[in-house]
């Protein structure tokens, strides 16, 4: 399995996801550009977002996220962050009907409540994305989407480049990084029950180079990865052959 410490070209101090963003919060919305996840998310043709009454914002920070799900439209949005201090920033917005503190593996939200699940720059900061999958699957409603933006793995490799930020002194410091690659993500998501209804990559163009002149030598190479997931209006048929004997065509023993 690939470790993000194998690519590392930066070697900054790194604190964990809580302290790191905690930190961040005073220069976080100046810090993060729209073009990594919002105006991906406008691209994407499945998610009628206008259509949506009730929105899970997981991993919601300060309020980014749902406050443009309702510019689009979204009736309702509930918001979960592991971080208190982005919390803060999130109710200031009031984008959200409720905010909760807590992770993002076991929400405390309401199972089937939501024809819209959505994470926006999270997955990197996941040791196993499996959780995630298996808890947007659970708050999910029949036919309701789960959309997942974030960091490309192949820019995270070929950058070496961690999530990080400018401490008070003036410092960068890392925010705990993982590496996932999109068969990890098809991985965690079909194996959740979820079937794949869009996925769309970014690539490092005349926008991004415009925003970040550095970034000339990674022209033409992906930056972000959405991927758009339905869950299915029927459940997922029982595995046979976990039935046992009587399972088997005309109940024929082995």
């Amino acid at each position: 399995m690939a470790q993000f410490a194998d690519f590392d070209a930066r070697g900054y101090p790194m604190v964990d996801v809580r302290t790191g963003y905690g930190q961040w919060v005073g220069s976080y919305e100046q810090t993060v550009e729209d073009a990594m996840d919002l105006e991906v998310l406008a691209r994407l043709a499945v998610p009628g977002w206008g259509s949506v009454e009730r929105a899970a914002d997981l991993g919601c920070g300060t309020g980014r996220t749902g406050a443009w799900l309702r510019a689009q439209g979204v009736g309702a949005v509930d918001g979960v962050d592991l971080t208190p201090e982005m919390l803060a920033v999130a109710r200031g917005k009031g984008a959200h009907d409720r905010l909760i503190e807590g992770d993002l593996a076991a929400t405390g939200l309401p199972g089937e409540a939501y024809d819209l699940v959505i994470s926006s720059l999270v997955d990197e900061h996941l040791a196993d994305l499996a959780p995630l999958y298996r808890e947007a699957f659970r708050l999910a409603g029949p036919g309701a989407l789960f959309v997942l933006v974030g960091l490309h793995p192949h820019f995270i490799m070929a950058a070496g480049m961690p999530t990080h930020f400018d401490g008070a002194d003036g410092s960068p410091i890392a925010i705990t990084t993982h590496l996932h690659l999109v068969s990890d993500h098809l991985t965690a998501g079909l194996a959740a029950g979820w079937q794949l209804a869009e996925m769309r990559e970014e690539l490092v163009g005349d926008r991004w180079i415009a925003l970040k002149p550095k970034w000339e030598r990674h022209r033409h190479q992906p930056v972000s990865a959405a991927y758009v997931w339905r869950k299915p209006e029927q459940p997922r048929p029982a595995d046979p052959s976990a039935a046992g004997d009587h399972a088997l065509p005309g109940g024929a023993g082995r």
